[in-house]
């Protein structure tokens, strides 16, 4: 066989190998905002593994990234072009058009904001979250425009999640798409399909030395069952 003949067939193994990778175990993503920061700053590459959801689903704190429900990504209006579109296809490049958020609110739940210090409660249970970042005014929970740092949200339906931004001032997340109690002709539309969830976020491959996510799960084992 010709060295061309190896290099090809060798070529065509790992092209396959890539694409089975991603489509099964691990993809890559970067972070496209601010909304995670401090432990996520925008354009940080990360790997996601999807095979913790096979047989379950996200549980409280865990980052995850998801497919856009609708509306919630803003149309950048550029094009990625074709070579940079079909790397990121075969998982040669990192993947854009997802949202990367943590998990709040599983299916049951109800999420209020806030406590007298800003912190939010799910079920009853204050949760200190020393990986978020809050406003201003020490809010943990400040999205839903002009309700100050008070709102509630659930019980969650079945197979959805409630999910937020880390930096709770520069999100629009779940809490962002809720309404005021006095809003008229407001729908809210604050949950996420598990479905639309890739995976959970297994490791920042660059910049080397960043992920200081700050416990995730561990914050919410005291919150009861809905």
């Amino acid at each position: 066989m010709r060295w061309w003949h190896e290099l090809l067939v060798v070529a065509v193994v790992a092209l396959v190998a890539a694409v089975l990778v991603k489509t099964f175990l691990i993809q890559p993503f970067y972070i496209p905002s601010e909304s995670m920061e401090p432990g996520l700053v925008e354009d940080d590459r990360i790997l996601v593994e999807k095979s913790s959801y096979w047989f379950g689903s996200p549980q409280r704190g865990d980052v995850v990234v998801f497919a856009d429900p609708g509306g919630w990504l803003e149309d950048t209006g550029g094009d990625v072009g074709t070579l940079s579109s079909a790397l990121s296809r075969l998982g040669l490049q990192p993947t854009g058009g997802h949202l990367v958020k943590r998990v709040i609110g599983t299916a049951g739940d109800t999420i209020v904001c806030c406590d007298e210090e800003g912190h939010l409660e799910v079920n009853g249970e204050i949760v200190i979250e020393p990986y978020a970042r809050p406003d201003a005014d020490g809010c943990y929970g400040p999205m839903l425009v002009g309700s100050g740092c008070a709102w509630s949200a659930g019980p969650v339906p079945d197979g959805q999640v409630f999910v937020m931004g880390d930096n709770r001032a520069h999100s629009a997340d779940s809490s962002y798409r809720l309404c005021l109690p006095a809003a008229v002709g407001c729908e809210p539309d604050p949950y996420v399909d598990v479905d639309l969830v890739v995976g959970k976020l297994a490791a920042v491959v660059w910049p080397l030395g960043r992920l200081d996510l700050g416990g995730g799960t561990d914050v919410f084992l005291e919150v009861p069952a809905p």
